[in-house]
């Protein structure tokens, strides 16, 4: 018999023996979906990582008949099980590898921050931070592991830190999320990748009194944070999510409330923003377990986080009731201190807007989102490119396609000043929903301006 060529799904050999995969196929019956079913979900999850798959029903017979998928893959076909399944699928549970790949946590953390930071800094690894997975099962730190972890670092006798260190990680952070803010991640987040590898895990290991090692942990959290929102906003959100777990362990090492419920209310909004409803709820409903005692701005913050989730999930009742717990938070709030960039009404404007768009609500969307941009402080350009252009795509699916053109532009007047993967996401937007009406000298104009700026971004 002639040996058959390499298939899609990895198979070598066709006169092979193979032994069945049970493993495998107890979880595809388990998500009541059929060979092609499972193939299409393996491809979309392999399209988030630029690979262009092409699985079919025959690829995942063969999968289930004993041959494994390509190492490089497997991966992809657990993130499509696990999102499926809502919880966790290993390589050993599908058959993938004989033996549980059990391996123990890292004894220094500070190593481990080093070479993410540094990974990140490096131009010639961009393409495999870009094509790293989205895990919609990660395990959340608990405060009890994060504090046992952070005690057994080493310290360097030769480096003693003081407060004034402290304070020079929270004025950069500071800076750099100003420079976010108006520039796009994309500009500011390779200064605070270095800046992590060469000042921040340096005064991690430094001598110090517990005050001030605690208040380090805690701006080196809030950094870590920071940079983790700015890979999202890049799109590169394996490595958001894992400076976001970082972020979270550092918080809990520090005992500190605001920023551990902070990052996990980031890790809900970049799972609510990729469609993972449930992940997104289950991330916002452990920042809001974690901080009992929370003021009300911070209450505010979360419980607009969860309508968005419920949402999302289909839950209208329980949205709306934490759209109205936000608003009663924010009244409460406003009364007191605003600390910069924190949860103000622009923000429950849009909690607003996005919870009635997922329940169907697309005139009260633009409403809400309007009212957002009109309270929205001039700084947060990016923020506005982004909004405008959502609200620009919300009017055109309700017909409205001068005003639509209208905000468009407003939207491109910011654009070029922004390096941003989301930004770009919502500027081929405008590109794509804007064929089908490509005869209209609005369009035209529109897309005559536009075109020069898709070149120069691609470049």
């Amino acid at each position: 018999m002639k040996p058959l060529k390499p298939g899609p799904g990895g198979w070598l050999h066709g006169s092979t023996p193979r032994t069945p995969n049970h493993k495998l196929a107890a979880l595809y019956a388990e998500t009541r979906w059929n060979l092609g079913e499972l193939a299409r979900a393996v491809n979309r999850v392999g399209t988030e990582t630029g690979r262009r798959l092409k699985y079919d029903e025959s690829a995942v017979s063969h999968w289930l008949s004993g041959t494994r998928p390509m190492a490089k893959y497997q991966p992809v076909v657990l993130e499509a099980l696990t999102r499926k399944l809502g919880r966790q699928v290993t390589a050993f549970e599908a058959g993938f590898i004989d033996q549980p790949d059990i391996k123990p946590e890292a004894t220094d953390t500070v190593a481990g921050l080093i070479d993410l930071g540094s990974m990140d800094m490096d131009p010639s690894r961009r393409g495999v931070l870009a094509a790293g997975l989205y895990s919609v099962a990660l395990t959340i730190p608990g405060w009890p592991d994060v504090l046992s972890r952070f005690e057994r670092i080493k310290t360097n006798p030769h480096t003693r830190i003081g407060m004034a260190e402290v304070e020079s990680v929270i004025a950069m952070t500071e800076r750099i999320s100003e420079l976010d803010d108006q520039f796009g991640g994309r500009t500011a987040r390779p200064m605070a990748a270095a800046f992590l590898v060469n000042n921040i895990a340096p005064y991690l290991q430094a001598t110090a009194s517990d005050e001030v090692r605690k208040a380090m942990l805690s701006a080196a959290a809030d950094h870590l944070y920071l940079t983790g929102y700015m890979a999202v906003d890049e799109r590169l959100d394996m490595l958001g999510q894992s400076y976001y777990m970082k972020a979270l362990e550092l918080a809990g090492a520090a005992g500190d409330h605001l920023t551990y419920c902070t990052t996990l209310r980031g890790m809900s909004v970049q799972a609510v923003e990729l469609g993972h409803g449930a992940a997104a709820l289950r991330y916002a409903g452990a920042a809001s377990a974690a901080s009992p005692e929370a003021g009300p701005r911070m209450r505010a913050f979360l419980a607009g986080q969860q309508a968005h989730a419920l949402a999302q999930t289909g839950d209208r009742r329980g949205a709306w009731a934490k759209l109205r717990e936000a608003e009663v938070a924010m009244e409460k709030a406003e009364s007191k201190a605003k600390a910069h960039g924190s949860y103000d009404p622009a923000s429950l404007s849009y909690h607003v807007s996005q919870v009635s768009y997922e329940l169907g609500d697309r005139e009260g969307a633009i409403r809400a989102l309007k009212q957002s941009e009109k309270v929205r402080p001039a700084v947060y350009r990016r923020a506005r490119v982004r909004h405008r252009s959502m609200l620009a795509e919300w009017k055109l699916q309700v017909g409205r396609l001068e005003e639509a053109v209208q905000t468009w532009h407003l939207s491109l007047d910011d654009y070029p000043h922004v390096q941003s993967g989301r930004a770009d996401d919502r500027f081929r937007a405008i590109l794509s929903a804007l064929r089908p009406h490509a005869r209209n000298p609005h369009v035209r104009e529109l897309t005559e301006r536009a075109r020069p700026l898709a070149t120069a971004r691609r470049a």
